[in-house]
Parts: structure tokens; sequence; C-alpha cells
């Protein structure tokens, strides 16, 4: 067997498709097909269950699959520590952060890092946190930047910043020259959530648990629940006049001109906060690496949060 075989399989499991997978590793499905089939023949025995809708893995074939991650994972130990041995703070770093941080966190995060991490180039990918724990997990990514509470088993983190929750309302409410609002009145209003798989809509959720009665476009009373695919398109939907939502402060624009149609409201204590980590393999080599990034990222100009 070889190393490409194991990533295919790795591929497959991960994709759940052969087409998919073949794409994420730059070969052709044909040849993606033939690889397996010779491992599998190799090792007696099938790894997946070929369907015409979907591939599974069989139970053992879940094990192969796992142990192969764990090959592959000390294979890039290998090539990091050739490689970056001397200079870990040398060489690209392949770095994930969910979809409620990214927009916010990497334009400044790459002007910064281009400055402390020239020989560090970055590359980047937005998804859900299980997603990005996923990839990590398999090696794909060297790091990830997230909100807890997440499954830290086989990871290191370090702690990077507190960031305050908002109330969001649209110009005109009748809450909009309030100074702060309870959490309580919350269950009171048409509320914009993101949909399910955010995290932070989890977070949201923690703050007014009674808003975890109402499905996207249900009502309680005379108040509904919408959902909305990213912050972005629920702080239009709010300035549009639909209803409040609950914002993390580094989405709220300082800018007055950009945000005219909402009025940005604090919590009443206690201010509901979302902690943000970075977070790696407790294998990855390069350790210094990943204490230089927590730097780089406190340097960065985030509007409202308290740095660790």
């Amino acid at each position: 067997m070889t190393l490409t075989e194991l990533r295919y399989i790795v591929a497959v499991a991960r994709e759940r498709h052969f087409g998919r997978a073949a794409d994420a590793c730059f070969v052709s499905q044909p040849t993606l097909s033939v690889a397996i089939r010779k491992l599998e023949e190799e090792l007696n025995t099938q790894i997946f269950e070929r369907t015409n809708t979907e591939v599974a893995m069989t139970s053992l074939g879940s094990l192969i699959v796992d142990q192969a991650q764990r090959v592959l994972e000390e294979a890039n130990s290998l090539k990091h520590l050739a490689k970056h041995g001397q200079d870990p703070l040398s060489g690209p770093l392949r770095l994930g952060a969910i979809y409620t941080i990214a927009p916010y966190l990497l334009p400044s995060l790459v002007r910064v890092a281009r400055e402390r991490l020239p020989l560090a180039p970055l590359f980047l990918e937005e998804n859900f946190t299980v997603r990005l724990l996923e990839v990590l997990r398999q090696g794909a990514l060297d790091c990830i930047v997230i909100a807890d509470p997440f499954a830290s088993t086989g990871l290191n983190q370090i702690d990077l910043y507190d960031e305050p929750f908002l109330v969001a309302v649209p110009k005109g409410h009748p809450w909009e020259n309030r100074t702060s609002i309870p959490h309580r009145e919350l269950k009171e209003q048409n509320t914009l959530l993101l949909g399910t798989g955010h995290c932070f809509r989890d977070h949201v959720l923690g703050v007014c648990p009674e808003l975890n009665r109402l499905g996207s476009g249900t009502t309680i009373g005379e108040q509904r629940s919408f959902e909305g695919s990213s912050l972005e398109t629920i702080r239009q939907m709010v300035a549009s006049g639909i209803g409040i939502s609950v914002l993390p402060r580094t989405s709220a624009s300082d800018n007055a001109s950009a945000d005219q149609l909402i009025r940005y409201i604090p919590f009443e204590d206690p201010i509901p906060t979302r902690r943000v980590c970075l977070v790696w393999r407790k294998n990855f080599p390069r350790a210094a690496a990943m204490n230089e990034l927590a730097e780089v990222i406190r340097q960065c100009a985030l509007p409202g949060v308290q740095y660790l």
C-alpha cells in the first residue's frame, strides 16, 4: 500500500462521494477508484459500500480509515520536521475559521500576518465548526479559529479573546434609543437566527432559551422566528424591518453611514459573550508557529473584544 492510496480512502470517507474525493485529490475518478479497489484487494476486505446514491464505510472500513488518517498525520509530521524543523515560522499555514468569525477577523489578520509572519503565508478556509474540526483532525488544515465549547480530544488550544454580543434592531424600533436590553425581553420580539449548523445560533439560544421553541417561520403568540444563512444576510433583514437579532460585536460596523438603518444596543449584565480560540492537533510539530499566530491575532484591530 502507498500513502497516496491512504489519502484516497480518507478523501472518500470525508466526501462520501468518489467524484468529489477525486476532485479533492486532483485525480480522475477512475484513477481514484482503481487505487482504492487495489488497496481493498491487498487488505482482502471491503472498505466502502457503494450504491447508486451514496458511499458508506463498512464497520471494518471505518477502522481502516481512522488508522490511515493517523498514518498520514505522522507522515505529514515527518515532512514538517524536515522542512520547517530549523524554522517553524517558515512555510505556509493552512488556517480555517468559522463563518461568524472569518469575515471580520481575516482581513485584519492577513495584513498583520504579512508583516509578522512574512515566510508563513496563510491558506484560508471558512466552514462550520463541526466540519473544521473534522478536516483539522484529518490533517487537511493545520489550525482553526473557532468558539468554545467544542470537542477538544487530541487538540491543543490557545484562548484568544472574549467577544460580547449585541442586540441589533431596525431604525424606528421601539428599542432604538434604549441603552441596554435584558435577555428576557428577546422572547417578545420577532427574532432572526442563523440556520442550524452555526454554533453562534446555539450561543444565542443559550442567551434566550425561549427562542428554541421557535422554528423558522413559526409563531408563538405574536412572535415569529426567521432564519438567515449568514450574519450579513441577517443584518440586511434587520435593516429591512423584519425583526431584531443578536450579533457578535465584531460583525457590527463602526462606520455609522454603513448601518444607518440598524441600531446596536448592549445587553444588560450579565453580558453574553463567546470565547474565541486557536486550535491545532497535539502532534502538529510547529507549535512555535501556533504561538506566534496567536500573538498575530491579538494584534488585529477587532472592535469591542477583550484579548486574553
